[in-house]
């Protein structure tokens, strides 16, 4: 991973649960993910990452999820998201429809005092 791309959570009480050292006998630290395919993903890295790569300590803290997986998540929140423009539209279409009736009854009055006026003259 490229500098900038993970936040280092220094979480020693975390790692000191797990009793696993780095290659410099240091216990890892919690750090996440920046990186478009892993973005928020936690893992554990040397404490010397960014000083020095010569460790190269890593170990991802969930298991890895599949691109199903993420195919499946990022199509449920296409649904959602469709879903509330559903909804958006038919309130648009309830408000156009109650517009429309009014001014089709607006119309037929006018056109019935038309007509009446017409007969009393």
């Amino acid at each position: 991973m490229a500098s900038g791309s993970s936040r280092s959570f220094r979480s020693r009480e975390s790692a000191q649960k797990r009793r696993i050292l780095c290659g410099h006998g240091e216990r890892p630290v919690l750090r996440v993910s920046g990186t478009k395919e892993n973005s928020g993903r936690r893992f554990w890295g040397c404490v010397y990452y960014e000083v020095n790569d010569e460790c190269q300590f890593f170990r991802w803290t969930d298991p890895e999820v599949g691109s199903e997986d993420l195919h499946v998540a990022r199509l449920k929140r296409k649904v959602v998201a469709l879903k509330a423009d559903v909804k958006a539209f038919e309130w648009k279409l309830k408000v156009a429809c109650v517009f429309g009736m009014v001014g089709w009854v607006g119309c037929n009055l006018a056109m019935k005092v038309e007509v009446v006026g017409m007969k009393f003259d």
